[in-house]
């Protein structure tokens, strides 16, 4: 930078003298051509252009050349970014739809098990009352082998007071009522029958 302040004051200096020559020569305005104005405007832009050429130039295009880099990797992470947005977004997608199916698989499971606990339930409680029932079968059965056994002794002992009575035979208790228990058990078969 000092060289070029350097430069641009010797050119200054150098042109003082061409300036005060030209305040000389004839007035025919700005636009109109001399050409020593001309050759030092001239040498003057060559100059200031190889500076900054020289000096400025590759420092703005290293700073273009870093913010260019820098937004492109800008742009890239962005991108990056978005794809590893999509894929996380994909994933989770994946992961509630699993967990979905998972969800309605277990309903479906549960229903199912709901389905055979009722079944299995209502089976047990069918057995159940089919063992009642024989057990209550089995009982009545038994109080009605139990009644006509009392009722064959009652009949017995009626059948031998009254047998008594009517033969007026003295025959010892025991063996009247042998004699009627084998005289009711020939019968009883062809009474439980009808």
């Amino acid at each position: 930078m000092r060289k070029f302040v350097a430069v641009a004051s010797a050119l200054l200096v150098s042109a003082l003298p061409l300036a005060a020559q030209e305040a000389d020569a004839p007035k025919g305005g700005l636009l109109t051509p001399t050409g020593g104005l001309m050759v030092w405007t001239l040498l003057i832009f060559v100059v200031t252009f190889g500076i900054l050429w020289w000096k400025a130039y590759p420092k703005i295009l290293e700073a273009v050349e870093a913010r260019e880099k820098v937004l492109s990797d800008a742009l890239a992470a962005a991108k990056k970014d978005r794809e590893d947005a999509a894929a996380l977004l994909a994933e989770h997608q994946k992961a509630l739809d699993a967990t979905r199916d998972e969800v309605q698989k277990i309903m479906t499971d549960a229903r199912a098990t709901a389905e055979k606990v009722r079944t299995d339930i209502v089976e047990q409680a069918h057995k159940e009352q089919q063992s009642m029932l024989e057990r209550a079968r089995a009982e009545i059965g038994a109080e009605r082998d139990r009644a006509m056994i009392e009722l064959r002794k009652q009949t017995v002992e009626l059948a031998v007071r009254a047998a008594g009575k009517v033969i007026e035979r003295n025959l010892d208790v025991e063996t009247n009522r042998a004699v009627v228990e084998n005289f009711l058990a020939s019968i009883a078969p062809t009474g439980a029958k009808k």
